[in-house]
């Protein structure tokens, strides 16, 4: 089984809209898919698939009012695609307790599937980190916009800095020098792994290696959506360049997706826009990423090379300007036949530019809160 968590650095980048369609996708492919909402406090899956308000979920199983793990399991009218609900509206599970998270993970590492898709909670929690970590291969979702970018990093930072923990033990050398660091707040933020790496060889050389075996097997890789432009997909080789400068992480890129207003009309249906309009430009994008997955399942145990990653944001770029040029052809042909006017185009344009307008004061607002930052860094 392969097992697939999704997690993003924010919310609002289209994470669970990810989740879902890519599933949908690997059962059409003829490939056997649990989905796992584990977005607990705020679990919206469900609505996305166009499926009822569930009354049992992992919450009514954690609560112990379910039964077994396998009376929550739910089939789906999608082919190949079983659904494990969320929290079932019980408060309180964003923060489950450490025997409640084991008892969670050792129930769906027993579930019979080609594929198990975890569809994560936003932001860096531990049990969300965890959850990531349950796999070398993760995909983090995150869109062109500077805030986002910044949180995508910020997320695999947590993430490499929990596996450290996890192979440093409990009051080993090692453990105790990044404790000493974390304490420190300042030295935290300013550490980078490979200099911890450095001194972590020094004091505690069995620690360094199995951090280092660890870290070698953990290959995330990167989800860009909601691009407007293939300019937008240069913005991943910045995360790409932080990964590997302060992480010693080298990330792959899963792929590009485009924004798309359909996305909207599609999730007021409560159908996901795979099924709503499969030939869209989006659900085409969602179909190559799942091939994407299913083609490099025996790859995915080997390391990947330098070259390899590398080819990977290639692609990526490549397959931006792409669909791009399909885009436009596709709102020519809708002009040549009547379905969209000029007056429907130009409020489309509109629409857009508000968007890029709001990207552009949130860029302006967060470089300023940079700036400010780096100059009482410089003054203290």
């Amino acid at each position: 089984m392969r097992i697939v968590p999704i997690a993003s650095g924010k919310g609002g980048v289209g994470k669970s809209l990810v989740a879902a369609n890519l599933s949908i996708a690997l059962g059409q492919a003829g490939k056997r898919v649990v989905l796992a909402d584990l977005d607990l406090g705020a679990s919206n899956l469900h609505v996305i698939l166009g499926i009822p308000a569930p009354k049992r979920g992992v919450g009514t199983f954690l609560s112990g009012s379910s039964g077994s793990f396998e009376n929550i399991i739910l089939e789906t009218d999608y082919p190949n695609l079983r659904f494990v609900p969320g929290d079932a509206e019980i408060p309180g599970l964003a923060n489950i307790k450490a025997g409640q998270k084991n008892m969670l993970v050792k129930r769906l590492l027993s579930v019979d599937a080609d594929y198990l898709i975890l569809d994560l909670g936003a932001g860096t929690g531990t049990s969300i980190l965890d959850f990531f970590l349950m796999s070398s291969h993760g995909i983090v979702v995150t869109t062109p916009a500077l805030t986002a970018t910044l949180n995508a990093y910020m997320f695999l930072k947590n993430a490499v800095f929990r596996l450290l923990y996890g192979a440093f033990g409990t009051r080993s050398k090692a453990w105790e020098y990044l404790e000493s660091l974390r304490r420190d707040g300042s030295s935290l933020q300013r550490a980078y792994v490979p200099a911890i790496l450095e001194k972590v060889a020094q004091i505690d050389p069995e620690r360094h290696r199995i951090a280092v075996e660890r870290l070698a097997r953990f290959r995330p890789r990167l989800l860009l959506n909601m691009l407007d432009e293939p300019k937008d997909a240069e913005k991943a080789q910045k995360i790409r360049r932080s990964c590997a400068d302060y992480l010693r992480l080298n990330l792959e890129h899963l792929g590009v997706l485009y924004r798309d207003e359909l996305q909207d009309v599609a999730l007021g249906s409560r159908i996901p826009i795979i099924r709503y309009k499969p030939q869209s430009i989006l659900s085409q994008a969602i179909y190559r990423t799942a091939d994407k997955l299913i083609t490099t399942e025996e790859e995915m145990d080997a390391p990947l090379s330098i070259a390899e990653l590398e080819g990977s944001f290639q692609t990526a770029e490549l397959e931006a300007e792409s669909d791009f040029g399909a885009r436009v052809a596709y709102v020519e042909d809708l002009l040549n036949s009547g379905a969209l006017t000029m007056g429907d185009l130009v409020e489309m344009v509109k629409s857009q530019q508000f968007e890029i307008d709001k990207l552009r004061k949130e860029n302006q607002f967060i470089k300023f809160k940079l700036a400010r930052a780096i100059g009482q860094g410089f003054s203290g």
